[in-house]
């Protein structure tokens, strides 16, 4: 089995697809019209419209209802891309913080009030060469 995505539902997918193609600073494939997606070589963030899951009827997931997901990014340095995107966040929950594990994270909600977080993995401790 091989892991293939995360979709949001959201009833406005222009908004929220303007909005990740700013976090990721990367244009989304659009296959159609309801439906856009952002591909990496490690994950997939899918954002569709209600109409991809209409036919679910009352077992249809709840555009803006998410408690329990965070989306998360590796990023090469969060503190500067927290800079880049701070201007255009309108829900900051933690500002670029370590963790007491290490990572560095920045976390923020997205137009549809779903949690980002944004993060970078301590750098490996140094070694001396003790033969130096």
């Amino acid at each position: 089995m091989d892991f293939a995505s995360i979709r949001i539902i959201t009833d406005d997918i222009e908004r929220l697809t303007r909005f990740y193609e700013l976090v990721t600073a990367t244009p989304a494939t659009r296959p159609a019209p309801v439906f856009a997606e952002f591909r990496t070589a490690t994950a997939t963030l899918a954002i569709a419209s209600t109409a991809t899951t209409a036919m679910l009827g009352e077992h249809a997931p709840q555009p803006g209802h998410n408690n329990s997901v965070i989306i998360e990014s590796l990023v090469a340095d969060v503190d500067n891309e927290f800079a880049r995107l701070q201007a255009a966040l309108e829900a900051i929950v933690l500002e670029p913080t370590t963790m007491p594990w290490g990572n560095r994270s920045a976390m923020f909600r997205d137009p549809d009030g779903n949690l980002v977080n944004l993060f970078t993995r301590p750098a490996a401790p140094r070694t001396t060469n003790p033969d130096r």
